[in-house]
């Protein structure tokens, strides 16, 4: 379980903005996503959704030539400071991705323990790190007798939850996931919804989809980015956020109406 304090789970964005060379790809971006909370960024292809959530753990700056402006805030700390190496901010701020990557070479058991294996944990507190994680992603009672077993031997949704299992082994601050039900089917999906109303009793979670009833199902506070013309470039921008319940009943911003009723997007 997660024991850092709620504070210490807040993230703040000050002036983000994300390049990609000389070519800005968000307009800056100031929020606050609140701890211990589902945080849904959604709008339409190219609006710099899964761009935002990559700088939120430094994975932005993984990309050739792409660079960060702003801060972002974990707690009071700055994720971008000096002196900070982004190996420290991605163990605090774990991250799932869209399609399912259990690591192949890897049994069930070792996918999940091969972060705490590189951090240098004892045998016994790795045994017992591994079954908590598996527990906490809803998976144990369907892998306990085939840890063994190879990860890509599971289900799509299976992998996907094991994913998840892997990046809270280190029991990190922040979850962030990125379209992570796209490629399943509706069974697998319901079941990582309620994982994530699970998990967020213990983390901060930010979940990038394109399915709106996705975001109404688990969300507590959703982003809604769109695509704007700069100097005829496209550049995404943030034009509303706010509880969930409003932004899908009583949005505030015309293009959030027009987006979420699929007038556009």
């Amino acid at each position: 379980m997660n024991t850092q304090t709620i504070e210490s789970q807040q993230v703040t964005l000050q002036k983000l903005t994300p390049f990609y060379g000389a070519t800005q790809a968000v307009q800056p971006v100031d929020v606050v996503i609140r701890p211990r909370s589902v945080t849904a960024i959604i709008g339409p292809s190219g609006c710099g959704k899964s761009t935002v959530l990559r700088c939120l753990n430094r994975m932005h700056e993984v990309v050739p030539n792409a660079r960060v402006e702003g801060t972002v805030l974990l707690g009071e700390h700055n994720i971008y400071g000096s002196g900070i190496e982004p190996q420290a901010v991605r163990r605090r701020i774990g991250m799932v991705f869209q399609q399912p990557n259990p690591l192949r070479m890897l049994s069930i058991f070792e996918n999940v323990a091969i972060g705490l294996r590189l951090e240098g944990y004892a045998r016994n507190i790795i045994d017992e790190r591994v079954e908590q994680s598996l527990r906490a992603a809803a998976l144990w009672d369907e892998v306990k007798d085939k840890l063994n077993h190879s990860g890509l031997a599971l289900s799509g949704g299976q992998q996907q939850r094991l994913c998840i299992a892997r990046a809270i082994a280190l029991q990190p601050e922040v979850l962030l996931l990125d379209e992570p039900c796209s490629a399943l089917d509706p069974v697998s999906t319901y079941k990582i919804e309620e994982l994530l109303i699970e998990l967020k009793q213990n983390y901060t979670i930010v979940i990038v989809t394109h399915n709106m009833q996705q975001a109404a199902r688990i969300a507590d506070r959703t982003l809604v980015f769109m695509v704007e013309r700069t100097q005829g470039r496209p550049i995404g921008v943030l034009v509303e956020e706010d509880d969930t319940n409003k932004i899908f009943t009583a949005p505030r911003d015309p293009r959030t109406e027009d987006y979420i009723s699929g007038r556009v997007g």
